[in-house]
């Protein structure tokens, strides 16, 4: 059975080049995930991402448990059989979801309720009652079948009392303990018989001594890694940089790091990456690009040596419903190798596809902003190896 390891390839400053070795194969490092929430990443097909070169995807356990279902997943062989993908899949157990898509009916009554046993609320699509403890929502992943699962944590708002905070780190950590003895129980393999990494996750929202001590936690409980999540970490990048500056370097070099969320601008995988972590994921790309945002620009070295993003647009975004593109002829971004701008689709044509709402646009602007970012992150890796 293989089992899940990290390897330390290269390092250069705090920057890191690994490898992750799972089940379902081989992912190089630094590394951003597409994401999948429900089985497909939005507009793509399979044969898309395998031209994007991406290596691994992710899932939603909340919303795959809510549809197609458990049932359809554990009948099909899981999620990996499901959706015809063969690589590596990484799944968030829910707990972000719980706390920010099931927050209020339509009545204006609560649809969660916490206690220290798990978390009892309605889905945002029926109404109907659910209850999600550190095990089941481990159990969900088992029988989604992911390569790397998530601890059930609690996320608490960035605006909430330093004392609620502080109470979401507790809850979570005594969560994590209890998502330990289960996974441990169940031998560390999911329902289909493979080793099943768990990462521990890190909330404290902008508090450093918070999250100081979350990571001590989730670092004395020996997962096979370690995220940093929360409403902070991909929404605030001010304080997004400056905890992820001052938490990287606590976290031992055997251990994937992993950015929750990260990713809606180039640059913030840069600034990342410089600062030791290893794996980002984001809606972003996606979102924007079936909003009209395009990136473009690409890595510079300062002369100290470290790579930096620049563009000739404000965080490295084109808005292509913009007017001035109608008769561009040029690529979105004439230094990318995605199909988009390899095939001569110009600025000016997908400006029009924008404006007609035609499909194909949004399948064409996925794949350029997935690759883009994908591509930053294998370069970034070459600077890496290569030094």
């Amino acid at each position: 059975m293989t089992k899940f390891r990290f390897q330390l390839e290269a390092v250069k400053g705090r920057m890191r080049a690994g490898r992750l070795v799972t089940p379902h194969g081989e992912v190089k490092t630094p590394i951003f995930m597409p994401v999948g929430t429900l089985g497909t990443v939005k507009s793509l097909d399979n044969q898309d991402l395998e031209s994007l070169e991406a290596q691994i995807i992710l899932g939603n356990a909340y919303h795959l448990y809510l549809r197609p279902g458990l049932d359809v997943l554990k009948q099909t062989g899981g999620l990996h059989n499901f959706m015809g993908w063969q690589k590596p899949i990484l799944t968030d157990s829910g707990g972000f979801q719980v706390f920010s898509l099931a927050q209020a009916s339509t009545s204006g009554s609560s649809l969660v309720k916490v206690t220290d046993e798990g978390v009892e609320f309605r889905s945002h699509l029926d109404g109907s009652k659910h209850f999600f403890t550190p095990e089941k929502a481990l159990e969900n992943q088992f029988i989604i079948g992911a390569d790397i699962a998530m601890i059930f944590d609690q996320c608490a708002s960035d605006q909430a009392s330093k004392t609620e905070i502080a109470q979401a780190v507790k809850r979570t950590y005594q969560w994590a303990k209890r998502a330990k003895i289960y996974w441990e129980e169940q031998g560390r393999v999911n329902v289909y018989g493979r080793y099943q990494a768990l990462f521990g996750i890190v909330q404290g929202g902008k508090h450093l001594d918070l999250r100081r001590k979350a990571l001590k936690q989730m670092l004395s409980l020996e997962f096979d890694g370690v995220a940093f999540g929360g409403e902070t970490v991909g929404y605030d990048m001010e304080w997004s940089a400056r905890l992820i500056k001052e938490l990287g370097s606590l976290v031992p070099e055997s251990l994937p790091r992993y950015a929750m969320g990260l990713g809606r601008d180039p640059a913030n995988i840069v600034e990342a990456v410089k600062a030791g972590y290893d794996m980002f994921d984001c809606v972003g790309p996606t979102r924007l690009a079936r909003n009209g945002t395009l990136f473009v620009g690409s890595l510079e070295i300062s002369g100290q040596g470290q790579p930096k993003f620049i563009s000739e647009f404000k965080k490295g975004r084109l808005n292509i419903g913009n007017q001035r593109f109608a008769y561009d002829q040029a690529p979105v971004d004439s230094s990318c190798d995605c199909y988009t701008c390899r095939s001569g689709y110009t600025r000016a044509y997908l400006h029009h596809l924008y404006k007609i709402r035609e499909l194909s646009y949004y399948r064409l602007a996925s794949i350029h902003n997935l690759r883009f970012m994908l591509r930053l992150t294998y370069l970034l890796r070459r600077m890496i190896v290569d030094n």
